[in-house]
């Protein structure tokens, strides 16, 4: 770890070669990497079948959101030992750093490897370069140059997660054993903004499976670090408001509002 990394690296294609070149079906690295392109962490994601390995975005940036990461290498394997990249490798590399544009991470690259050879999506020989499938897939995508996100996707994505949630509630049975509490709570954020709605301090607090203290305490560690904000109920002095930091509100409705596979 902390190690710069450059995806044309030969010291880095023959190790990837030579760690996923022979496997026997599919698998889906990634690199996470920091500003610096230093190397945070490398995490095998997925496994697919021979014909095709399914992306799913989701998975990738919520990783690399936990990881604090400013950008990302892919790298999957060929079993059939041809490195030559198939339109859906292509397509689906176009949607994912178009997704993570929206998201402030960089898609540096996507590498290809075989037994015996490898191929750079993002430098293909009379193809876009990673920047041109970005900026093809926010107008095609979207319609418009900006590349906002479908802002009703989000709204239902976020309420299935959180419908989800009450589930695993009922079918654990113990709050103890859900997890994920500040991001359970910002998932509740989003539902409220997108919905134009506030929520209160207490009745964020209120709805987390945390003691009330905890809760308290993670809600005002979250706004030592940005993530969100209070502000003052005009008609209740007694009581504050709870809202996203508007560029994480902006991360999160490009994370929701993205189809589920790629």
């Amino acid at each position: 770890m902390g190690r710069t990394i450059k995806p044309t690296d030969p010291k880095l294609i023959a190790y990837l070669k030579a760690s996923m070149g022979s496997l026997p079906e599919e698998v889906l690295r990634v690199l996470f990497l920091d500003g610096a392109r230093r190397l945070i962490a490398d995490e095998q994601l997925q496994q697919g079948s021979l014909a095709q390995l399914i992306l799913y975005p989701r998975i990738i940036f919520k990783r690399a959101l936990e990881l604090d990461a400013a950008s990302i290498v892919l790298v999957h394997n060929h079993p059939s030992g041809d490195p030559t990249p198939s339109e859906a490798d292509i397509s689906s590399t176009g949607k994912l750093a178009a997704l993570a544009c929206n998201l402030g991470i960089e898609l540096a690259e996507h590498i290809v490897v075989s037994r015996s050879g490898h191929a750079l999506i993002g430098q293909r020989p009379h193809g876009r370069g990673l920047r041109e499938m970005v900026k093809y897939h926010l107008v095609r995508d979207s319609g418009r140059s900006t590349g906002f996100p479908d802002r009703d996707l989000a709204l239902s994505n976020a309420r299935r997660t959180a419908r989800r949630r009450l589930l695993r509630r009922h079918i654990v049975g113990s709050r103890k054993y859900l997890g994920e509490p500040a991001w359970d709570m910002l998932i509740d954020l989003f539902i409220q903004y997108c919905e134009e709605k506030k929520i209160s301090t207490g009745d964020l607090c209120v709805s987390s499976p945390l003691p009330l203290s905890t809760a308290l305490r993670l809600v005002q560690r979250m706004c030592d670090d940005g993530l969100i904000y209070k502000t003052a109920d005009t008609t209740d002095g007694r009581r504050q408001f709870v809202e996203l930091n508007p560029d994480l509100a902006w991360r999160l409705l490009a994370y929701f509002g993205t189809p589920t596979e790629g």
